[in-house]
């Protein structure tokens, strides 16, 4: 898995704890909105 793919924003956001995102599951979202994700929620 590469640094900066859709399934490495999944994992790093699985390893925090966050599975789900307004009601949906976050593999359903493509990889910039995962990317905004990580970065809100690692602040």
């Amino acid at each position: 898995m590469y640094i900066g793919s859709k399934g490495w924003f999944v994992s790093e956001l699985k390893n925090i704890g966050i599975s789900y995102h307004e009601g949906r599951k976050i593999e359903s979202y493509d990889a910039s909105t995962l990317a905004n994700l990580l970065e809100a929620k690692k602040k």
